[in-house]
């Protein structure tokens, strides 16, 4: 015993160091630590960092370089970046990530300032992609040269072998040719749309534009993508987002490919991070994804509904009480009844989810409100 005692002194020391290495241990070591750069924290308390230590899809702590380094073990990566500015990603509240992606893929019309050049860039992207296959986005600007709204004639003797329906930069107006309209039975005598409508020509002939929901005619016809044209345009937009420091976004369009994105989750293939909008009238069948499967997480989330109340100023369908200068007899149109948008978003409210309304025009806005 005492042999035990005098060695207690040196016993208690031992153990004291033992906890403190076993402490400083389950420090958790970082994949890969950022050195030697300028980061912007967004935290008023610590607006400056020097280094950054990074587990996962993770940010485990900024500071210091000292403070850094204890999270450097065996496998940590690092990284000098020589001084250069780090900042958070930004986070884009407004995309409709799946058609962006796909419109990368197709003809680029968004900078087009000539009806010449748009013609030449639509016949040029026709020649590179087979016969038959559809030629969709495009998002032109009739603005870039004066106003003159394009028709098909523009584009029919360019686009014999392949059907067109290219959009305006707005996603409110698109444009078909005469293979697009063959195929979806649409002809001189086709029936307005309630919340769209079908461009005439001074003798009632279609001139190949259709705004809103009148495009839905049109869009019946087009092929749907498979699986792996999904994957591949979120592919392309995610690659594309990254190049520009976006790294999160609320994506407007999801609920027809929302199993794609799903899938891609699962896979752990994602990088960016998505908040998923349902369309506003499909509120009841957003609750039940959510009542059966969750909301999603921090990678994929659902639980946003988004509406319309008109369209947009640049296709002339933002619904005002007065009438566009530049046109006397049109002052726009709702694309959905304001009585139907209430049912909808008292609905959706009462379910907990969260609703977004576009209104553009001050008809379409003082109504909603």
């Amino acid at each position: 015993m005492k042999f035990n005692y005098l060695l207690s002194p040196l016993f208690k020391s031992l153990v004291l160091l033992i906890l403190i290495t076993s402490c400083q241990d389950k420090t958790q070591k970082a994949d890969l630590v950022i050195t030697n750069t300028t980061i912007w924290t967004g935290n008023d308390g610590q607006p400056w960092a020097e280094a950054m230590a990074i587990s996962g899809d993770s940010i485990l702590s900024v500071g210091s370089t000292e403070e850094i380094s204890k999270f450097i073990g065996e496998n940590t990566q690092t990284k000098d970046l020589s001084g250069k500015f780090v900042t958070p990603g930004f986070i884009d509240s407004h995309v409709h990530l799946l058609t962006g992606g796909f419109n990368l893929n197709s003809v680029q019309l968004r900078n087009a300032k000539t009806p010449e050049e748009f013609t030449k860039a639509i016949e040029d992207y026709a020649k590179t992609i087979p016969k038959g296959s559809w030629i969709l986005g495009g998002d032109w600007d009739h603005e870039n040269w004066g106003g003159e709204l394009p028709t098909k004639s523009w584009i029919d003797s360019v686009t014999k072998d392949n059907p067109v329906f290219i959009t305006r930069l707005d996603g409110h107006m698109s444009l078909a040719n005469s293979v697009a309209l063959e195929l979806a039975g649409v002809s001189n005598e086709a029936v307005d749309i309630e919340g769209g409508e079908i461009v005439r020509n001074d003798k009632g002939e279609i001139t190949g534009l259709f705004k809103d929901n009148a495009s839905s005619l049109i869009w019946s016809a087009v092929t749907e993508p498979t699986t792996e044209e999904y994957e591949h345009a979120l592919n392309a937009a995610m690659k594309y987002l990254a190049s520009n420091g976006v790294t999160s976004v609320h994506h407007m369009s999801a609920a027809g490919h929302y199993n794609v994105l799903k899938k891609v989750r699962n896979e752990d293939n994602l990088i960016t991070r998505i908040y998923a909008m349902y369309p506003l009238n499909q509120w009841e069948g957003l609750k039940q994804e959510i009542d059966t499967n969750g909301s999603g997480d921090h990678w994929l989330k659902i639980g946003g509904l988004k509406g319309f109340v008109d369209g947009s100023l640049g296709s002339h369908t933002a619904a005002f009480f007065q009438a566009y200068t530049d046109n006397p007899t049109d002052s726009g149109f709702f694309v959905a009844p304001i009585d139907s948008i209430y049912k909808h978003v008292k609905g959706a409210d009462n379910a907990g989810l969260q609703v977004m309304i576009h209104a553009i025009g001050d008809k379409a806005i003082h109504n909603l409100l």
